[in-house]
C-alpha cells in the first residue's frame, strides 16, 4: 500500500508534465489525469481503516544532513482533505471546458501542479515537506491569476502574493525554531508534537503559524486580499482558491498548530474565536451590500470560513467534526456557486445583479441546479451544509453561549443574502440582456449534476464522512487536552 500513496501524490505531477507538452488535447489529458487521481483516491478510501492511526505511510531519507525525510501518510483528517482535493479538481477542469484559454496546455498543467502541492500539504508528516507543498500550491495559482485573470489582475495578484508570502515567512520561522529546539534535529511532525516548549515559546509559535494559516483561510482581518482576487481570477482559479486552497489554512491549524502549541492556543485561542466571529458578522453584512454576485459569494465564503475557524478553536469534538465536514461541504458548494456565475458571465458578460433577472424562464435546468447549490450553502436540512454547520454551532455554543449566538447569525444572514441574490438573478421578468439566455448543455450539465448529487447525497447520508474522521479528531482533542492538563 506504500506505493498507492506515492502514486496518489505524484500522479498529478506526472499529469502536469504530460499536459504541458500536449497541444490541443491538453484539457482532455488533464481531465484524464484528474479522473485517475480520483480513482486512486476511491481505492484509498476503500482500503482505509477509519481508526486514529496513520496509514499508507512512506518514509524515505531525502536530505539526510538536515534531517529531512519524504515522510507522508494519511489519517482520518488527511483523508477528508485528500478526498476534497481529488473530487474537486476533475470538476474544476471540466468546468473550464467551455472556455478557450490561450496557452491551454500551461493553464491545465498549472492546475495539476497545484493539485500535487495540495496533496503534499495534506499528507506531509515532515515539516519541510509540508512547507514545500505549501509553496508548490501557491506558485501555480499565482500564474493562473496573473496570466488568465481580469483587467486588474496584476495589481490584485501582487496584493495576494505579498499577503501569502508574508504568511509563509512567518510559518517558516516557526518551523526553523521548532527544528532548532528538536534534539533529534529533524523536521518530523511527531518530534515537534513531543517538544516540551514553555508557555512563552508556545505563544510565539502560535502567532507564527496562526498568521500564516489565517491569511490562507482567510479570517478577519487577514481577508482583504480575498474578494479582489476571487473577482479578478479566472473562474477555475477562483474555484481552486475557494474550494480547496483555503482549506490548507484550516488543515494547518488542525494538524500543526493545535497539537504543537496547545498552551499558545489556550492563551490566544479566545482571540482567534473573536476574530473568526467578527469575520462571520462583518463579511455577512458586507455581502448584503454587494452589487456583483461574484463578490457577494466571496464575502459569503469569508463568513463560512470564520464559522469553521471558530469551531476549531472551540477545542471540542463537535466543533472539530463540524469543521471537517464543513470543509468538504463548503468546497463543493462554493465551486458550484462560482461555476453558475461563470456560466452567466460567459453568456451575459456580467455578474452585476441589477442587470440580470428572469433567467429561470429561459434556463430552467440551470435555475434548479443553482437553487440546490444555494440551499446547500444556506445549510437547509437534507443538504450537505446542514450537518457541518449544526455541529459547528453546537461546538461553539459549548465553548461560550454568546459566541454561539453571534456565530448563528451567519445562517440567518446567509439565507437572506443568498435567496435575495437568487431571486434577483433567476426570478422575475427577463430583460433585454437575459431574453436570449440559453440553458446549460454538455460539460456544464455534467458538472452541475455531479455537484447537485454530492450536495444531496452528503446531506441525506453524511455518516461515511463523519466516520472517516471521527477517531482521528477524537485522538487529536484528547492529545491536546492531556497536554494542557499535564501543564495545569
Amino acid at each position: 500500500m506504500e506505493q498507492l500513496l506515492i502514486l496518489l501524490i505524484f500522479l498529478p505531477l506526472v499529469g502536469a508534465v504530460v499536459t504541458a507538452f500536449t497541444g490541443n488535447a491538453a484539457k482532455h489529458v488533464a481531465l484524464g489525469s484528474a479522473i485517475l487521481s480520483l480513482g486512486l483516491t476511491l481505492i484509498t478510501v476503500c482500503n482505509f481503516t477509519p481508526d486514529a492511526s496513520t496509514q499508507f505511510a512512506v518514509n524515505y531519507p531525502w536530505i539526510q544532513d538536515l534531517g529531512i525525510n519524504f515522510h507522508a501518510g494519511i489519517d482520518g483528517i488527511s483523508m477528508i482533505t485528500v478526498l476534497l482535493t481529488n473530487v474537486l479538481v476533475p470538476i474544476i477542469i471540466l468546468s473550464a471546458y467551455q472556455h478557450n484559454y490561450n496557452k491551454a496546455n500551461a493553464f491545465f498543467a498549472l492546475i495539476l501542479f497545484m493539485q500535487f502541492g495540495l496533496l503534499l500539504v495534506f499528507t506531509a508528516l515532515d515539516a519541510f515537506l509540508f512547507y514545500i507543498g505549501w509553496e508548490a500550491a501557491l506558485i501555480p495559482i499565482y500564474f493562473i491569476c496573473a496570466i488568465w485573470g481580469g483587467k486588474d489582475r496584476i495589481k490584485v495578484n501582487m496584493k495576494f502574493f505579498v499577503y501569502t508570502i508574508a504568511g509563509s515567512l512567518f510559518m517558516l520561522m516557526g518551523i526553523i525554531y521548532l527544528y532548532l529546539q528538536n534534539p533529534a534535529h529533524n523536521f518530523e511532525l511527531q518530534a515537534f508534537y513531543n517538544l516540551e516548549l514553555d508557555s512563552a515559546q508556545q505563544g510565539w509559535i502560535f502567532w507564527a503559524f496562526f498568521i500564516a494559516f489565517a491569511i490562507k483561510m482567510p479570517i478577519f482581518p487577514f481577508h482583504t486580499w480575498q474578494p479582489d482576487t476571487y473577482t479578478e481570477a479566472p473562474a477555475p482559479g477562483t474555484m481552486l482558491l475557494s474550494g480547496i486552497m483555503l482549506k490548507m489554512g484550516i488543515y494547518g491549524v488542525i494538524r500543526w498548530l493545535l497539537p504543537i502549541a496547545p498552551e499558545g492556543v489556550q492563551q490566544w485561542g479566545h482571540l482567534a474565536i473573536i476574530l473568526s466571529i467578527i469575520g462571520v458578522v462583518y463579511a455577512s453584512i458586507i455581502a448584503f451590500t454587494q452589487k456583483d454576485a461574484k463578490r457577494l459569494v466571496a464575502y459569503s465564503s469569508i463568513a463560512h470560513v470564520g464559522l469553521i475557524s471558530a469551531g476549531i478553536f472551540a477545542l471540542n469534538t463537535q466543533g472539530m467534526q463540524g469543521a471537517m465536514v464543513q470543509m468538504l461541504s463548503h468546497g463543493i458548494n462554493v465551486v458550484g456557486l462560482f461555476f453558475v456565475l461563470d456560466i452567466i458571465a460567459s453568456r451575459m458578460k456580467t455578474n452585476k445583479i441589477a442587470e440580470l433577472g428572469g433567467i429561470a424562464k429561459k434556463a430552467p435546468q440551470l435555475a434548479i441546479a443553482f437553487l440546490i447549490i444555494v440551499l446547500g450553502t444556506v445549510a437547509l436540512p437534507g443538504t450537505n451544509g446542514f450537518i457541518g454547520e449544526f455541529l459547528l454551532l453546537i461546538g461553539i455554543y459549548q465553548y461560550q453561549v454568546w459566541a454561539g449566538v453571534f456565530a448563528g447569525l451567519s445562517i440567518i444572514f446567509g439565507a437572506v443574502y443568498m435567496f435575495r441574490m437568487y431571486q434577483n438573478i433567476m426570478l422575475g421578468k427577463t430583460n433585454d440582456l437575459t431574453i436570449g439566455f440559453t440553458d446549460i448543455k454538455g460539460s456544464e450539465k455534467v458538472v452541475l449534476y455531479v455537484i447537485c448529487a454530492l450536495i444531496i447525497a452528503l446531506g441525506v447520508y453524511p455518516k461515511p464522512i463523519l466516520h472517516l474522521s471521527e477517531a482521528s479528531v477524537q485522538q487529536l482533542i484528547e492529545q491536546v487536552t492531556q497536554k494542557l492538563t499535564s501543564v495545569n
